[in-house]
């Protein structure tokens, strides 16, 4: 298993934790776009970092669920499953 999390493993997560379907290469392309403009809120983004926190067994780094953008928030977990 990865230790970096990455755009289409995150959309996973966005269509089981929250629902929602997003196409993966748009959030690679536009890594600045908001959660909000996904239909993401805060609810379903400490959900994935629920999820993540159990599928790793290890705590991510505070703050993970206010990232308002997806490379903010891939940035954070990366560094914390990295432990950097």
């Amino acid at each position: 298993m990865s230790t970096q999390l990455s755009y289409g493993e995150l959309a996973t997560l966005m269509k089981r934790c929250a629902g929602l379907t997003v196409d993966p290469d748009m959030m690679q392309a536009r890594p600045d776009s908001t959660f909000e403009e996904y239909g993401l809120d805060s609810l379903g983004l400490l959900a994935i970092v629920g999820e993540l926190e159990n599928r790793y067994g290890t705590p991510i780094e505070p703050g993970a669920e206010s990232c308002k953008t997806p490379g903010d928030f891939l940035d954070v977990i990366n560094t914390s499953l990295t432990g950097a």
